[in-house]
């Protein structure tokens, strides 16, 4: 059997989505006991350990789909019906945070499992090696985002530190999770770093230049039949920001502004 930790310690590496259930507390006889534990994949399915039967599988299943869907914990309290009847509730209720689900099986006890979604960390790709970007980049990493840097070969000394680096601007699949895409290009490579961050999945793309020059791209681009609806420009937050640290901080901002309309408290981040 797959030692459990060592499986989360290697999901994270993989930034890959995935929660865990800790069975925290059972009462009688219960199938699992207290400390049991299980990774569910993001697709719903358990990828190792065990939390007891079917009598837990559906209500562990469907709050974990939640808490990979929203970013927040889950405490599952799984009740026989006597059980629920004495506390008051209904299955399927909440009350204080805890959510009440029935125990059909034989043993009739009673398990409290607590489900952690560990969702990995946003990754924030810059196109391009412009000062504005370079320091989107630095700023980005300290704020606690996963970096891919696309540019060509010869630019990418500009930037000292990232998590990623692709020569040119062809994408990887996101993942599954949080991706802002932003286009610094200064004149290099405009229409196909856009071409590139508009064909890829992403929560926030973002060019780095004028209302005018970004018009005449997006003109460009839908003689192409790119479609560019989805395209933030100019980039960034009106701060009045002149240099490309200001400039950078204005853009971040409008991230974490996006970001965390999606997911208000965020989660437990690899």
């Amino acid at each position: 059997m797959i030692d459990i930790l060592a499986l989360i310690s290697d999901l994270r590496a993989k930034g890959e989505a995935f929660a865990v259930a800790t069975v925290v507390r059972t009462v009688a006889a219960t199938a699992a006991k207290a400390g049991a534990k299980a990774v569910i994949s993001a697709d719903g399915g358990v990828t190792e350990g065990w939390i007891g039967g079917g009598c837990a599988r559906a209500a562990v299943m469907k709050a974990a789909r939640e808490a990979l869907a929203d970013g927040q914990p889950r405490l599952v309290s799984i009740r026989p019906p006597e059980g629920l009847e004495a506390q008051g509730v209904k299955p399927g209720e909440e009350r204080e945070g805890i959510r009440f689900a029935r125990n059909m099986c034989p043993s009739r006890g009673t398990m409290d499992v607590f489900i952690e979604p560990v969702i990995p960390r946003p990754q924030l790709v810059v196109c391009g090696s412009s000062p504005v970007a370079v320091a989107i980049a630095d700023l980005g990493r300290r704020i606690g985002f996963e970096i891919l840097v696309c540019a060509p070969l010869a630019e990418q000394s500009a930037f000292p530190e990232s998590d990623q680096r692709i020569d040119g601007y062809a994408l990887p699949p996101a993942g599954g999770r949080g991706r802002f895409i932003v286009v610094s290009t200064q004149g290099r490579g405009d229409e196909a770093a856009l071409e590139a961050a508009l064909s890829a999945e992403s929560d926030y793309i973002a060019f780095v230049g004028s209302r005018r020059k970004a018009e005449a791209l997006k003109s460009a681009l839908a003689a192409r039949g790119v479609d560019s609806a989805r395209l933030r420009a100019p980039a960034g937050l009106d701060i009045g920001a002149i240099a490309p640290e200001e400039i950078a901080l204005s853009i971040l901002a409008e991230i974490v502004a996006a970001r965390r309309q999606r997911h208000p408290r965020g989660a437990a981040v690899s």
